[in-house]
């Protein structure tokens, strides 16, 4: 490859602007050959866009700036570039029939429902996870044009309350029978040859995503070659588990004509819907028919038939994502008339309450000999984060009652302070008066209420809708109501129409959005004082000051 010399300062003054409307702009087109049918097009498109310098330059500054993980080295332990190793990185993207696929760094990680499992991640080297972005810029406009509508993990613009709404408005009218299923190991398990089968890439990229899946993984002194699976901690491995897994609803939802047969999927886990027993049978035997083709299986432990309103096989409901989702038995004035003498039900799963209450009395104790400032640091963003999760569900109720579980565990942090005082003056000396309510302040900074979170319903995406057709008023109205961004963010996102405060170009669904002081004093959050901006042009006001 050939090796590029340039003044460090290049990266920060590209015309970032005009690169991410050239790539948009193939992006747009891409999807829109797709939809039409015209794969001739689709694939002269993506080969533009493959070797495009703007997009060389976006894929290389979404991994070494933008991405969450990108401090997390590979085997070649690089974990951070500076601007003038990124431009010669991004000059070796042009080179794809030159690259020689690394090997993968496997670590692992406790799973967040149960953290005695640990879950295995792949960590590519920073040269390849920019090459994946790149290629995961060509192969996704073209996947959003043909993917199932009720598939919503790891999909631009798409979340769980989407898949939640989903279910809701298909069982709300009549109760239904439902198959809680969970696919086992499902990016350690994918068939290669089947995953493989389905994309019909430029040869150069089939070559790649060929050698990328057989490449080598480093644990513990050792080299496996695995012959299954997508390495999870990829920038491109939930692109590809999507694409083996598509196929999947149309054809288990098939001849469900007077028993209509739905299934929504987030990433492996799905539920399948149907008022008919004998047909979610019929339907459960189908799934395992075409899981069986891309070497994969459900897992036991984790799939049951239950039904949303009648208990059978001992249970009610089911819970999805974190949500328990049920319906009850009311009387007819307090239900709607065309489904009258039930109401549906989605609340936090008992599962999701335990373990955020375990995470909330870790943290107290944690903090028994610390200020009551950093306490107060820790807990409101952990509260903020469960309550907008949660915001869309039933849980008016159960938010007042987290604020009365959680009093009493800052009273037995303030009694471990003060063991010899009595609980009036432990009182006086850790809660004020903020509004109408006594809250557990130090004067300078307040705990935030779980009831202060208001209740809203979502709405869900259409089933057609991608970023990528260029529908830049259907995207910003569901970016202004996106319930996995805070308040703060939504009323910036308002206030500067969609668009970021430093460049000017729009927020998409995948930008990493971030909240600058301008005077640089993060305690001073007034309106005036806040914008909002890209994670990249974050790190330029910072570096510039202004």
């Amino acid at each position: 490859m050939t090796d590029v010399t340039i003044r460090t300062e290049d990266w920060r003054t590209l015309p970032w602007q005009g690169y991410q409307r050239n790539v948009y702009r193939l992006q747009k087109r891409i999807y829109q050959a797709a939809r039409q049918g015209d794969w001739k097009r689709v694939r002269n498109l993506q080969r533009l866009l493959l070797r495009s310098w703007s997009a060389c330059c976006l894929a290389t500054r979404q991994v070494t700036q933008d991405n969450r993980g990108k401090r997390t080295p590979g085997v070649d332990g690089i974990a951070s570039l500076t601007p003038e190793e990124r431009l010669r990185l991004a000059h070796q993207l042009r080179y794809l029939s030159r690259w020689i696929v690394d090997p993968i760094r496997r670590t692992y990680i406790p799973k967040p429902n149960n953290p005695t499992e640990k879950r295995g991640l792949g960590i590519p080297t920073m040269r390849d996870r920019a090459l994946q972005a790149l290629v995961k810029l060509a192969l996704e406009p073209e996947w959003e044009a043909v993917f199932e509508p009720n598939s919503y993990g790891f999909r631009p613009g798409r979340s769980t309350h989407d898949a939640i709404e989903a279910i809701f408005n298909f069982i709300r009218l009549r109760p239904k029978y439902v198959l809680d299923a969970d696919i086992e190991k499902c990016f350690d398990r994918i068939s290669h040859d089947g995953l493989l089968a389905k994309l019909h890439a430029p040869l150069p990229v089939m070559r790649l995503i060929r050698a990328w899946l057989k490449a080598g993984i480093l644990e513990d002194s050792r080299t496996l070659f695995p012959e299954t699976g997508t390495p999870q901690g990829g920038v491109l491995s939930p692109l590809l588990a999507n694409i083996a897994l598509h196929g999947f609803e149309a054809f288990v939802s098939r001849n469900g004509r007077k028993h209509r047969v739905v299934v929504i999927r987030y990433a492996d886990d799905f539920v399948i819907l149907c008022d008919d027993l004998d047909v979610l049978l019929k339907a459960k035997s189908r799934a395992e028919s075409w899981l069986a083709e891309m070497g994969l299986r459900l897992k036991a432990e984790k799939t049951h038939l239950t039904h949303t309103l009648n208990e059978h096989e001992g249970h009610t409901g089911f819970d999805f994502l974190g949500f328990t989702i049920r319906q009850c038995r009311v009387g007819k004035y307090h239900s709607h008339k065309r489904h009258a003498g039930y109401k549906t039900l989605i609340q936090p799963s008992r599962k999701a309450l335990q373990r955020y209450l375990s995470e909330l009395k870790a943290l107290s104790r944690r903090y028994r000999g610390a200020p009551q400032a950093a306490l107060i640091a820790e807990l409101n963003p952990k509260i903020r984060g469960w309550t907008l999760y949660y915001q869309s569900s039933v849980a008016a109720r159960l938010f007042n009652k987290l604020d009365s579980l959680l009093h009493h565990k800052l009273m037995r942090w303030a009694s471990f302070r003060h063991p010899r005082k009595m609980n009036g003056w432990r009182y006086r000396r850790y809660w004020r008066q903020v509004g109408t309510y006594m809250t557990f302040s130090d004067g300078t900074s307040s705990l935030t209420r779980h009831g202060e979170m208001p209740i809203t319903r979502h709405v869900k995406v259409k089933g057609d809708k991608s970023p990528y057709d260029g529908d830049w008023v259907y995207g910003g109205a569901r970016s202004g109501r996106d319930p996995t961004k805070p308040k703060r963010v939504l009323r910036l996102l308002k206030q500067q129409p969609g668009r970021c405060a430093h460049c000017g170009l729009r927020f998409t669904a995948e930008d990493v959005l971030e909240v600058h002081h301008l005077d640089g004093n993060h305690n001073n959050n007034r309106p005036a004082n806040l914008v909002l901006l890209h994670a990249h042009c974050h790190d330029v006001a910072h570096s510039k000051r202004y």
